[in-house]
């Protein structure tokens, strides 16, 4: 099936490409989420008429996005944890936490952006990278400390 982009997605490719999917790739995820557009004739002219706008739009979102990663980028996020004698946690911190602590600093992050090789396991500092937008990366310091009790 051949759609119109709508805006850029990551491996596949940026506004106004028209490119071929499998039409059940299209059907449930492109198009409901607001990624693309059937190419049919009508819409590869409204989508021509609508381009300014949506150039715009995609623009305003990378300058967002770039704002997001200066105040990320200046954090230091720590999060509290049970750990045993040796630096173990009961338990782990994955990118749910990550994102709980970073949005109660102020900038709000989804879980989903948090990009984790593997979910933390020690105490110590880590980098962690945080996916913003389809160019844009930020990566935020996560220090991960025994509990006090």
């Amino acid at each position: 099936m051949e759609v119109i982009l709508l805006e850029k997605v990551e491996n596949l490719g940026n506004l106004g490409d028209r490119i071929q999917v499998k039409s059940g790739f299209a059907r449930n995820y492109l198009v409901p989420k607001g990624f693309a557009t059937a190419a049919t004739p009508a819409n590869i002219e409204a989508f021509e008429a609508r381009r300014a706008e949506l150039e715009r739009s995609s623009a305003d979102a990378i300058t967002a996005a770039q704002g997001r990663k200066t105040a990320l980028e200046e954090l230091t996020v720590t999060i509290e944890a049970k750990a045993g004698n040796e630096g173990r946690l009961f338990g782990s911190v994955g990118p749910a936490d990550i994102a709980e602590a970073v949005t109660s600093l102020g900038v709000t992050i989804r879980r989903g952006q948090v990009r984790l090789d593997d979910i933390l396991r020690q105490v110590g500092e880590y980098e962690v990278r945080v996916h913003l937008h389809a160019d844009v990366d930020a990566t935020v310091n996560v220090a991960v400390v025994p509990l006090a009790e």
